[in-house]
């Protein structure tokens, strides 16, 4: 047997300095593409409460025909944020599935936060009116931060942006962040907000209804980013009913997303729109819904990239790893 093999390691600084938003999108549209080419199988997800308060989840997946397996353990910890540190806490590891030996462990926090982002961008590509000028946001956190990094850039008409706070006050660091991309300011009454924008981005820990379902006007386009376990949601009761719905995976979506509170409702995956297997002719009064629950193989078609990338640039802690 060989004694001479080594496992890669890619703390947080590593990853953040490779992570480039361009390549993470192409690396997120190739993972929905396999996936809805049935290229790219996703597993069933792990995601359970601890009694320390946290939850704990694994999402994973493979890639038979390019030998791509790894998992993403992940979850959320509340009271991390009394420590001084962050509440998402993620980590990848990527398999040689010839032989069950981990090749690659990294950081998944930046890759988490990074890919959804993308994943969000793409929805926006595909189901936002392209004349959309003004857009809501609900949370200044992380992954607010990414979604609207990702709405920018991908759709420059974008000007005018309204965000919303759990504690309904300002938040300057958040909009020194984007004001010179767009017009940014905190909307004083969300359902207001809401009815006046023409795309809805809601990235909250997915605590509850978010708005009043009337407040949705015609021609809306939501994203929707926070309910990612049994039991969360972010937006208000009845709204599904009125939407035309895409979700990343249909089954996923119904457990942990949003669709798990209306699960008969009629949906199309993104990755169906991206391999052109669905067609969707948006009216101009159509309110359409991206449910992103994350995609085990958006997190490994990033950390391979990441890996590949590392081992060219010799970044990393190389170590020996015997059988």
């Amino acid at each position: 047997m060989p004694s001479d093999a080594r496992l890669l390691l890619l703390d947080k600084n590593h990853v953040e300095a490779l992570l480039l938003p361009d390549d993470v999108l192409q690396a997120v549209r190739e993972a929905f593409l396999l996936h809805s080419q049935g290229e790219g199988r996703v597993f069933p997800v792990v995601r359970e409460p601890l009694a320390t308060g946290g939850v704990f989840g694994i999402k994973s997946g493979d890639v038979q025909a390019q030998g791509l397996l790894g998992f993403k353990a992940a979850g959320f910890w509340p009271n991390n944020r009394q420590l001084g540190g962050e509440p998402h806490q993620a980590t990848i590891m990527l398999i040689d599935p010839a032989t069950g030996r981990p090749v690659c462990i990294l950081d998944g926090n930046a890759v988490t936060t990074m890919r959804t982002g993308a994943a969000g961008g793409l929805g926006l590509q595909q189901l936002a009116r392209a004349d959309s000028t003004r857009l809501c946001l609900f949370g200044t956190g992380v992954q607010a931060r990414v979604q609207l990094s990702f709405a920018l850039r991908l759709l420059p008409a974008l000007a005018k942006v309204r965000y919303v706070t759990v504690d309904g006050k300002r938040d300057a660091a958040f909009e020194a962040e984007f004001a010179h991309h767009c017009e940014i300011s905190p909307a004083r009454d969300r359902n207001a907000a809401v009815s006046e924008s023409d795309i809805v981005i809601t990235a909250t820990p997915g605590g509850g209804a978010l708005f009043e379902p009337q407040s949705v006007q015609p021609g809306t386009h939501l994203n929707c980013v926070g309910a990612d376990t049994k039991g969360k949601r972010e937006l208000p009761q009845g709204l599904l009913e009125r939407v035309r719905l895409f979700v990343d995976d249909q089954e996923q979506a119904r457990q942990i997303g949003e669709t798990q509170w209306a699960p008969d409702t009629p949906c199309i995956e993104l990755g169906d729109l991206l391999t052109d297997k669905a067609r969707v002719d948006r009216h101009p009064t159509d309110i359409t819904v991206f449910d992103m629950t994350g995609l085990a193989l958006q997190d490994l078609t990033v950390a391979r990239l990441l890996h590949q990338r590392a081992g060219a640039a010799g970044i990393g802690s190389s170590i020996p790893w015997s059988w």
